[in-house]
């Protein structure tokens, strides 16, 4: 009996979907309506108004489920785009591996996809099994079965208020379960990102992986050095601003993921004092994204580096650099190094390198500096940074609360006597320079003598 049980369970599991869909009342999913684009709305009306099936899908439709506010809506539809473009004001087409329409609605974009075809001798894949070209389209039920996962083949029609549901995803996604549409090693070779998404969604909706979708992710974890470098930053930029940052990359780190992205916080994950800078750090970046707040990638990836630029300077400055000097030669290094792995983005270098270079300064700097440093671009950015260092004990709380303080002053006259009446820093390790002892006069007594002669 329990034999039979078993064999009936396996069998469910795997089963193929039900042909025809389940469609879910809004009393069945919970999607409030109004807290769904009106633009996104307007984008479905429209389509169907000439004929076309289109829903809000992806990522906006599993959060309005689980009760999160989306950033974006994106819409899929049986038009192509050639049909979709002339139905809008404002709408162009772009992609090349899968042309997608952007419908603009002042500053809100409502990407427009038409469905995907099914699995089709046409894709063109690489020799581990990733798509490499994909441009087919297809009918609603093909592009439900390319979707990722189940709580992203979710499709929600505005005007009816209807969720579509082909694989149970609004279940699994009121459940807390991440699970893999088709085969997970098959969909994971198609595209390794599918690894990173898995560990995003589980963190993000505090949920678990089903056991066969994370089966495979430890071993094809070296994947990810095939997905093209743009599109991976974008995918770990997405981790670190889902609003659970650290719980992203303990799930990196244990699944033999971070030396692929980002090999230096193996060692920051496991040493106590880089641990405590790394949670400060993005528990301040979790906080700001869930409280709706914008986050600077420039100013995450200046803390996750940190700690390892410190060990630089530190062995630069052992080996008879000049403070700024070296400061300026562990920043190369450390950057140089990740960029051997996964590339930085040269606009985020730059400003981190800012970051970085102003923390010296705020120790020992004299007045007449103050007034060009606040003329810096990032100097907000670099005293938020202080604020880091100082509850992370690197630095005095007292000196970097001034700091902040003045940052905060949007008086020219506050800051003047805020400057004048500056307590003097204490000297910082790295940054103390030797004084010279000052010369001492040496008489010419050769010339005296022969005077005297």
């Amino acid at each position: 009996m329990l034999k039979r049980t078993i064999k009936t369970f396996v069998a469910r599991l795997f089963a193929a979907p039900a042909k025809g869909p389940k469609r879910l009342a809004q009393s069945q999913h919970g999607i409030d309506p109004d807290l769904v684009s009106r633009h996104a709305f307007k984008v479905c009306e429209v389509l169907q108004q000439h004929g076309y099936e289109a829903y809000v899908v992806g990522g906006a439709v599993r959060d309005l489920i689980a009760g999160l506010e989306p950033k974006d809506f994106d819409v899929a539809t049986n038009a192509t785009p050639e049909q979709i473009r002339p139905l809008f004001r404002r709408a162009r087409i772009i992609g090349k591996r899968f042309k997608l329409v952007h419908v603009v609605f002042g500053r809100e974009i409502i990407e427009t996809s038409t469905f995907r075809a099914g699995d089709s001798q046409k894709q063109q894949t690489d020799a581990h099994g990733r798509i490499l070209r994909d441009n087919e389209y297809g009918e609603l039920l093909d592009d439900v079965n390319r979707r990722d996962f189940t709580l992203n083949a979710l499709y929600y029609d505005p005007i009816t208020e209807e969720v579509i549901d082909y694989h149970n995803g609004v279940e699994d996604l009121k459940n807390r379960v991440v699970r893999m549409i088709g085969d997970p090693d098959t969909r994971y070779r198609e595209d390794p990102v599918r690894m990173l998404r898995a560990l995003r969604f589980a963190a993000k909706l505090n949920a678990t992986i089903e056991p066969q979708t994370h089966q495979p992710i430890q071993k094809l974890a070296s994947l990810i050095t095939n997905v093209p470098e743009s599109r991976l930053f974008d995918e770990l930029l997405k981790l670190l601003e889902c609003g659970h940052a650290l719980k992203c990359l303990e799930q990196l780190q244990q699944e033999a993921l971070v030396p692929y992205l980002l090999p230096f916080l193996e060692h920051s994950l496991s040493d106590p004092e880089q641990r405590l800078f790394l949670e400060i750090a993005l528990a301040r970046t979790d906080s700001r994204v869930r409280s709706g707040r914008s986050t600077s990638p420039s100013f995450v990836f200046a803390a996750l580096l940190w700690k390892t630029v410190q060990e630089q300077w530190a062995k630069r400055i052992k080996a008879g650099s000049p403070p700024v000097q070296a400061l300026s030669e562990a920043s190369d290094i450390v950057i140089d190094a990740q960029s051997s792995v996964l590339p930085i983005q040269r606009r985020y270098q730059g400003d981190m390198r800012e970051i970085w270079f102003m923390q010296p300064r705020f120790e020992r700097v004299n007045n007449r500096a103050i007034w060009r440093m606040i003329e810096l671009p990032r100097f907000r950015a670099a005293v938020d940074f202080l604020q880091l260092r100082a509850e992370a004990k690197e630095v005095d709380s007292l000196m970097a609360q001034w700091w902040m303080d003045l940052a905060d002053s949007d008086s020219t006259e506050t800051r003047a006597a805020m400057i004048e009446a500056r307590p003097t820093a204490p000297r910082s390790s790295t940054s103390s320079r030797r004084r010279r002892a000052p010369r001492k006069r040496i008489k010419n007594t050769i010339s005296q003598d022969s005077t005297n002669e």
